[in-house]
This record gives C-alpha cells, structure tokens and sequence, in this order.
C-alpha cells in the first residue's frame, strides 16, 4: 500500500510582499518563505500549501481576496500553463523596478562588493513581439490543462506543437497564438501542423521516440529575412518532400529554407548535417552599420534592437580612444567584437565552439574589418600567460560567458593579463556577482547598467565595468 498524499493546509490573507527567483512571488511567515508562482508584490490571498520543507514552502493561489495595484491583465491565452512569460501578469514598469532590485541584490549579497550608484535599468522598446529565434516541439500527447480535463469534453486529439511544460521533458502545450515572435511565426507553425494533421504525418512521441515530425526552428530578423528549419525524425524523402514543397509555395517570403533529420535521443541539431531546401543557408541581421551573417547553427542576442542597447552600453563602458587591445572574451560569433573593432587598434576574440569563430571571422570580413583575431578552444586552456605575453597585454578585457559565469582559472587569467578595465556582461547577476567577488581583490566596479533583454521573464543582462585600484 503506497504512502498517503501529506496534505497541507490553506493559508488565509497572505500578503505578498516581493519576488523571487525563476519567477515566482515571496512571502513570509514568522520563519518561512513562503514561495507563489504567478503573484505579484501587493496581493492578498490565500494560498494553499503544496511543497514545504524545514523553512520555506512552496504554494499556489486559491484564492485573490486583494489585487496589487501592479497587477495587469495578461494578453495571452496560455498564461500560467506555458512558463515562458511568468511576469505578464506585472505592469512593465513594475517588472523593471524587480529586475533592478534582483541585480542590486545579488551583488549585495553574493559578492558583498562595494556599489557606486546603479543606473536605472534600460527597458525594452517592444515588451511583445521581441524574438527573433523560436523553437516548437510535435507530441502525439499535448499537455491538457486544467480547463480542458475539468470540462468534460472528450479530446479526440492529443497532436500539438508548441513548448514543453517547464519540468516535463515528454510534455507539450499546443500553442494557438505566441506574442514572442513577428506573427508570421504563427502562421508558419500553425499551418506545418494542419498540413501534417490532414496528410498523416505522425505527431513525435517523446518517451518511445518514434513519429514522423519532430520540431521546427524559426528565425526572423530585423531585416525581414525569414530562417525556417524543419526537424524530421525519420529520413522517408516522400514525407519530407511532401512538406518542404508545401511550406515552400505557401510561404515564399522565407528566405531561408532548411531541414534536418533527428534520429538521436536528444533534441540538438548542432552535430547534425543541415540541408538547404531553398534560398540561402544563412539571414542576416543588421545592427548600426554592421551586418552579421546567421546560420542555422549560430548564436546571436534573441532580442535584436535591445542588443544594440546592450552593446552601445559595453561600447560607453570600454570608452576605447583607438589605440587599445581588447580582448573579448565567450566572442561567439563576434558580435561584441565586430561591434568595438572601429574604436580600438586590435580585437581578439575568443570562444569555444569552432562554428562560432568561423562565423565571427567572416563577420568580420563581411564588414570590412581587418583587425580581430579569433581562436576557438576552451577559455581556460587558451587564456594562458603564454597567450597573454605571444598576443600583449590588454588594455580592454569584454567578457560574457554563459549562465554559469567564468572558471576559476579564467578569473585568473584575466587577474594575471591585469587590464585597466574589465567589462562583464552577464545574463546571470548571481554568478556575475560570485566572479566580481574574486575580481575583487584587484578591482573595483565603478559602473552598474542593467538592461531587459526578456520583457515579462525573470531574466535581467547586466554589465559592469570593473577598474583596476
């Protein structure tokens, strides 16, 4: 006989008094935290127990005696069951004063650093419609909702593409309309599945990992180059025929046609040989007046417009005269380092996957830059004193690694290269606050700029400017 389901009483007119991390609200109670996704500072409610542990518990609200004054009605119909947007529910103003808030703190508190004043954080211009890169997941067995088992009707089809459910790998809510992305990713996505329903296309199954379609990879750019990959997981040329010569009359604006076969168990396609069914096997995007090629393959900022705020902001912190070497460290395809290249004398990027620097190299030669150098390898084995003394010391360090933040070794490194300035961007202030704590030692943040890269999620970019004491 299986152990009996605790059940957790209903707690009554919890005041909520902040937020959190991945996204969900905070209140307390004499000694617990009390964690509550989809509530905002200022409400009232009751809220059921779900989760608790020794000093703090997780629930969720039963019931909203009192709204906060930053509540907003969200606009879109998958709240609270997609994950992605967990902040819609807040005035953007209100999202923006959170994000600050999280930046000062994380600081505060994991890097116990001393703060100049923080500026206040850049906003984004679009709050909807800002990605420029989506990806939609097929399943034979598409999340139901809580609406949708509590009413009764028969589902007769379980086909869907759309999200995963955050925490469910073999889960998929069916998406009907996205306020991520240009809507004509609505359109291309909605039209895949209706053609792949009415011509028998199997829907991927995720835990026996069969079926005919398994994703698609949409990519919109400023320029209004569209990029369209289609994820089969079987090679039957018919089917793909079938749906490329499909897509390719009903959609000519995309410029960019591919498709890959996926027969692994996992869902990446960077090892995977992409083919072009027509148009160029590249877009381009333009920043200023720079163009970046974009590949099926490559990295570039998700939010286009806001990335020439976040690299004008990394431009002011560098304040280059001309005559500096700058080193930008996690380059990915050169985009910072394409971007500071006219202010300094040389620029050396480097970064870890090869694809990357072979894109940043012709980025580069693209727009007529003649002096970065780029090399690929793991950061801590090419930032070595032997790179530092062959290359020169530099004046400019730009880093921006990814969420985990920098190795120790490399905190080294970059200790050892000893520039005048350090610039570091991070989409994580709380590693970025652990890496400043060891820069530290030797340095001293003179600027903090935080930046919205992600309206109505949790996430935060933030940059600071390190100088030497």
């Amino acid at each position: 006989m299986g152990r009996r389901k605790r059940e957790f009483p209903v707690l009554e007119n919890v005041k909520i008094t902040g937020v959190a991390a991945e996204g969900k609200a905070l209140a307390r109670i004499d000694d617990m935290v009390l964690f509550v996704p989809y509530a905002a500072p200022g409400d009232v409610a009751d809220i059921k127990i779900v989760r608790k542990k020794h000093n703090y518990a997780e629930g969720e609200i039963v019931a909203l005696k009192e709204k906060s004054p930053y509540r907003v009605e969200p606009v879109c119909g998958h709240f609270g069951v997609c994950g992605g947007c967990r902040w819609q529910h807040l005035s953007y103003d209100e999202q923006l004063v959170c994000k600050q808030q999280q930046v000062i703190d994380n600081l505060q508190r994991i890097g116990k650093v001393e703060l100049p004043q923080v500026s206040p954080i850049k906003g984004s211009a679009k709050q909807y419609y800002y990605r420029n890169k989506l990806e939609f997941s097929f399943s034979n067995r598409s999340w139901l909702t809580r609406a949708e088992l509590e009413s009764g009707e028969i589902i007769t089809s379980r086909d869907a593409l759309g999200f995963h459910i955050p925490g469910m790998f073999d889960k998929i809510l069916d998406i009907r309309q996205c306020y991520l992305q240009d809507p004509v990713s609505d359109a291309i996505r909605l039209d895949i599945k209706k053609f792949a329903i009415d011509n028998g296309y199997a829907f991927y199954d995720l835990r026996q990992q069969t079926g005919d379609m398994r994703g698609i990879i949409i990519r919109t750019a400023t320029t209004g180059e569209i990029m369209l990959i289609v994820i089969f997981s079987t090679s039957d040329i018919d089917k793909i025929k079938a749906m490329m010569e499909h897509i390719a009359d009903t959609f000519p604006q995309i410029t960019s046609l591919m498709y890959v076969v996926n027969e692994k168990c996992n869902d990446t396609i960077t090892d995977l040989d992409i083919k072009v069914w027509s148009g160029c096997d590249h877009i381009f995007e333009k920043m200023e007046n720079l163009r970046y090629k974009i590949g099926p393959k490559s990295f570039y900022q998700t939010n286009s417009e806001q990335a020439c705020t976040l690299y004008n902001t990394v431009k002011e912190f560098a304040d280059l005269k001309g005559n500096e070497l700058v080193y930008d460290l996690y380059t990915g395809t050169g985009t910072i380092a394409n971007f500071l290249a006219s202010e300094a004398r040389k620029v050396i990027g480097i970064e870890y996957v090869p694809e990357a620097i072979e894109d940043a190299k012709e980025n580069s030669s693209i727009n007529g830059i003649d002096n970065t150098l780029f090399y690929a390898g793991d950061m801590k084995d090419i930032l070595t004193l032997d790179f530092i003394e062959r290359h020169g010391r530099p004046d400019v360090i730009v880093t921006d690694p990814p969420r985990a933040g920098m190795h120790e070794d490399v905190v080294m490194a970059i200790l050892a290269a000893a520039p005048e300035k350090i610039v570091y961007v991070s989409c994580n202030p709380a590693t970025q606050a652990r890496d400043a704590a060891m820069l530290n030692c030797s340095y001293a943040i003179d600027r903090v700029q935080p930046v919205d890269m992600f309206p109505h999620t949790q996430h935060v970019e933030n940059v600071l400017r390190f100088v030497r004491k």
